[in-house]
């Protein structure tokens, strides 16, 4: 799970600082900009805590669903299907469930995104030259983690997310060459498990 960042639960963040208007207007843009998105197709680096990088295809559709196709040898996919996010890991076989809205990919893809809202508070709004960083916890559970979305300014995109996990590590998927309002096969958002779609053997 140590290669999932869109399941990771995260570690606990530092008390809230007060939100400027500079921050209020940065977080209102990055709300808009999501909102906006109904699909997206993108490829995607995944660096680990321990130094290993992978890559793939991300594919997203507001709202709920996602797809993280990863280049071999990685044994992984990631789907999630509006109700779970799915992560099969080829070598192991047995896929898990996750409920989607327990996980920072639930935020990538819910139908309104409100980073700072009713469920999520964020904790802190950094800026450097062309780049603004927002990160938020769960409201009721600050505990449970922190998220950091990664934008790029003018025009505002998102390029990176980062998620800290309960033992301080980092794990990062930066995303490039993003393509926006394609259309996608709806069932590259279905998870077919392979133990039940091999084809059974004819005995005769």
């Amino acid at each position: 799970m140590a290669l999932l960042p869109l399941a990771l639960p995260a570690a606990a963040a530092g008390p809230r600082k007060p939100l400027s208007d500079q921050d209020k207007a940065d977080i209102a843009r990055a709300e808009s900009y999501m909102n906006a998105i109904t699909t997206l197709k993108a490829r995607f680096q995944q660096f680990a805590p321990n130094g290993s990088v992978s890559e793939g295809t991300a594919y997203f559709s507001r709202p709920g669903r996602m797809r993280l196709q990863y280049d071999p040898p990685s044994p992984l996919l990631v789907v999630a299907d509006g109700t779970f996010l799915i992560v099969h890991d080829r070598e192991l076989g047995e896929p898990s469930y996750i409920p989607l809205g327990s996980t920072p990919a639930g935020v990538l893809v819910r139908e309104n995104v409100q980073l700072d809202g009713k469920d999520l508070t964020v904790t802190r709004v950094t800026r450097a030259p062309g780049v603004l960083n927002i990160s938020l916890v769960e409201s009721d559970d600050a505990g449970q983690g922190e998220l950091t979305l990664v934008f790029t300014d003018q025009p505002l995109a998102l390029r990176q997310w980062r998620v800290l996990d309960a033992q301080g590590s980092v794990t990062t998927v930066s995303l490039f060459d993003a393509q926006n309002g394609l259309r996608l096969d709806r069932k590259l958002f279905e998870f077919q498990d392979p133990k039940f779609t091999k084809p059974k053997l004819n005995d005769g």
